[in-house]
């Protein structure tokens, strides 16, 4: 095996040797890529690092995450999930299992308009957790049930993970967004229905909620609240991902829309504050901070390995496993599965597409349906033990009562549950694939 590409093992090797003795995922990157770029090529190679650097963060399309991220930090602030939680519940009636599917819903809802994973877990389990157990629900329902849908955000556009898979495979934000929206839809019925089936084969553990409490809230008033919450984040939501699929706006101009949208929901709300404000712009700057360092590091890792050939390494490597290009893209979704239980989506992202990108290319796989596979196995890492950071999120709001251990038993049947969704979408790419061909893109 030729130098070069021992070296280029030896760059993930050492990604990995880092990553679980502590060091910060960015740094990893790029040190794994200074030092074993250096040791192959000398400062020769980083002379490119500067102009890949800002080829890439120069790139107009990536001015639509701060935007997102404002739009999401800024719906957070106004506390949209508080009053539609206890309006599902109410419609739910005498339903088994209706305030879980309640949770399903505003989680949907939520990651439709904010996408901030870690902000719609709290969120909700602030707002839920202390609710169904008190109605009687089984602990590690509830926690599955709020860990999956709090997720949902990082595959219901606008999503930031199909921003950046979009900037990575060199697709149209629109077509991805559009490609995503059943996938998305499909999943959320998944979660919905596995709730209810619940309800119904072991009522104990999903309850309905109490004729008097029902009761208790007239019809008027409950019609009159429901409006009240729940146009303004639909129309939002329709507001920017219908302008940015019907081809009306650009995903930076929509974003800008969802940005100043947010501001007058929040505003109407009568949650609107300078010192809101002043915390919606610092929290989108570190967010977006964050992203954009990881992005940064991450070309130093990608220019290295490539530079040691680490491409060629990786297709004679898929040259060995069977089935073809359907062999090489289940291998690859298994990989992004498995990285998810250790490290981000956003790490994932950046290094295992763009080693897979070209052979999917070269194979003639249809990408946009690649890339909805990509995003719906991605959500999985923030369910899977030992680090999904919704397991985490919800760790620290939990009452004492819920354990940890029912933390992680509760998201297990979800993980399960999402893996379904990826199934159907890789039996049936139509599933992603139909929406953009009737749109005509």
């Amino acid at each position: 095996m030729p130098v070069n590409e021992i070296l280029a093992i030896a760059c993930i090797a050492s990604f990995f040797v880092l990553l679980f003795v502590g060091v910060p995922v960015a740094l990893t990157l790029a040190i794994s890529g200074f030092v074993f770029g250096w040791i192959g090529f000398g400062t020769g190679l980083f002379n490119l690092l500067p102009a890949r650097i800002y080829g890439v963060t120069a790139n107009y399309t990536l001015i639509a995450i701060p935007l997102f991220v404002f739009m999401g930090v800024m719906l957070e602030k106004s506390r949209m999930a508080d009053e539609l939680m206890e309006v599902i519940g109410y419609l739910a009636g005498g339903l088994r299992g209706g305030m879980g599917l309640g949770i399903v819903l505003v989680g949907a809802l939520m990651g439709a308009t904010t996408g901030i994973v870690g902000a719609t877990i709290v969120t909700l389990g602030l707002l839920t957790l202390p609710t169904l157990l008190r109605r009687g629900y089984d602990k590690q329902l509830s926690c599955g049930a709020i860990c999956a849908s709090g997720s949902l955000g990082q595959l219901i556009p606008p999503s930031t993970v199909i921003i950046l898979l979009a900037d990575i495979m060199g697709e149209s934000v629109g077509t991805l967004f559009a490609a995503a929206v059943f996938p998305g839809l499909l999943l959320t019925a998944i979660l919905g229905g596995y709730i209810l089936l619940v309800g119904v084969f072991k009522p104990e553990m999903a309850p309905a909620i109490p004729l008097a409490e029902r009761q208790a809230m007239p019809r008027k008033e409950l019609l009159k609240k429901t409006l009240k919450v729940g146009v303004p984040p639909i129309a939002l939501v329709l507001a920017v991902l219908g302008s940015i699929i019907g081809g009306v706006a650009a995903p930076t101009e929509a974003a800008s829309m969802g940005a100043v949208g947010s501001i007058i929901v929040a505003a109407v709300a009568g949650r609107l504050t300078m010192k809101t404000l002043v915390d919606v712009v610092n929290s989108t700057a570190r967010i977006t901070a964050t992203m954009f360092f990881i992005l940064i590091c991450s070309q130093v890792f990608a220019l290295a390995f490539r530079g040691l050939g680490g491409e060629k390494l990786v297709h004679d490597a898929f040259e060995l496993v069977p089935g073809g290009a359907t062999g090489m893209l289940i291998f690859m979704l298994a990989i992004i599965f498995v990285l998810g239980f250790f490290i981000e989506w956003i790490e994932i992202s950046y290094i295992v597409v763009p080693m897979f990108l070209p052979l999917m290319l070269a194979d003639g796989v249809n990408i946009v349906w690649a890339a909805s596979l990509i995003a719906v196995v991605l959500q999985t890492s923030f369910l899977t033990p030992p680090f999904g950071w919704a397991l985490f999120y919800l760790r620290g709001v939990a009452p004492p009562e819920v354990t940890t251990l029912d933390i992680y038993k509760g998201v297990v049947p979800f993980i399960g549950l999402q893996l379904i969704a990826l199934v159907l979408v890789f039996a049936f790419p139509g599933i992603a694939t139909w929406l953009p061909t009737a749109i005509g893109w």
